[in-house]
């Protein structure tokens, strides 16, 4: 099967600039099925990168703007800058559609790192739960609306694609603000499907489960091969590439028929909802 339907479309991928992540892997994966790519992501000091990163030279959106290009797509990459999510979503449609053209597909990766919300509710830090909401959902659904508002102008249809979690469907304990930011995420890309389809526009929601990224640097190996002996029928951690592979499908020609769907990529973790 051919991936078609993408060349020359306009995406923009938000939280990309980590060497091991999610949205590299979804930015290089959607430039080599051929799109121009715009980048999103913070500005971090680099004492503060991981070891391999800092070994390797790693230049965070740069160097994922550098391998797009090398696939001979253009890149646009956009430092987030802390202003609000609603004038910094405006912005980055104006930038984007200025430099690249209309935008053709929205991939909402950017979230939260895991820390001080994964303890009991009881325990929340103040701050905490708005800190994990505006980021992993608030952030997100100010960006589909700006994108969304583009697209249906454009009319020419579209595709948003939203990382969210199997932890969104789990809703464990000492998860709280997190499990409610991925399932709100849901439950968005259920409302938007439904509002969006007449314009062609189709939102999907991905629900990745243990993947191997720089977010699990703090899980040792033993206990991560524990989860996986004990809940991951494939006894495996997914690859980025794992999750860039369905997003790309997706955004195709070949993902035309599907939308409003939050579809696991779990190794098996969850095989009922």
């Amino acid at each position: 099967m051919q991936i078609t339907g993408l060349t020359g479309t306009v995406a923009v991928v938000t939280g990309a600039a980590r060497m091991r992540s999610i949205g590299r892997a979804i930015a290089v994966g959607l430039a080599g099925a051929g799109c121009d790519v715009a980048i999103t992501g913070t500005d971090r000091r680099p004492d503060t990168f991981p070891a391999d990163e800092r070994a390797s030279g790693w230049l965070g959106l740069a160097s994922v703007a550098a391998e797009i290009e090398a696939l001979g797509r253009r890149c646009l990459p956009v430092t987030t800058d802390g202003r609000d999510p609603q004038a910094h979503a405006d912005d980055l449609v104006e930038r984007v559609t200025g430099a690249l053209g209309p935008i053709g597909v929205l991939v909402n990766n950017a979230a939260a790192s895991r820390g001080a919300d994964r303890v009991p509710v009881v325990d929340l830090p103040d701050g905490v739960w708005e800190s994990v909401l505006d980021t992993n959902l608030t952030g997100a659904f100010h960006t589909s609306r700006a994108v969304a508002r583009q697209m249906a102008a454009a009319g020419r249809g579209g595709s948003i694609v939203s990382i969210s979690s199997i932890g969104g469907k789990l809703a464990a304990g000492r998860t709280a603000a997190y499990a409610a930011s991925k399932a709100g995420l849901q439950a968005l890309t259920s409302a938007m499907a439904q509002e969006l389809g007449p314009a062609g526009i189709r939102v999907n929601a991905v629900c990745p489960g243990l993947v191997r990224t720089s977010r699990l640097d703090d899980v040792s190996d033993e206990r991560l091969a524990a989860v996986l002996e004990s809940s991951v029928p494939l006894r495996r951690a997914g690859r980025p590439e794992d999750v860039a592979s369905l997003v790309t499908f997706l955004c195709s020609d070949q993902g035309a028929w599907i939308t409003g769907q939050a579809i696991n990529v779990d190794g098996g973790q969850l095989t009922i909802r």
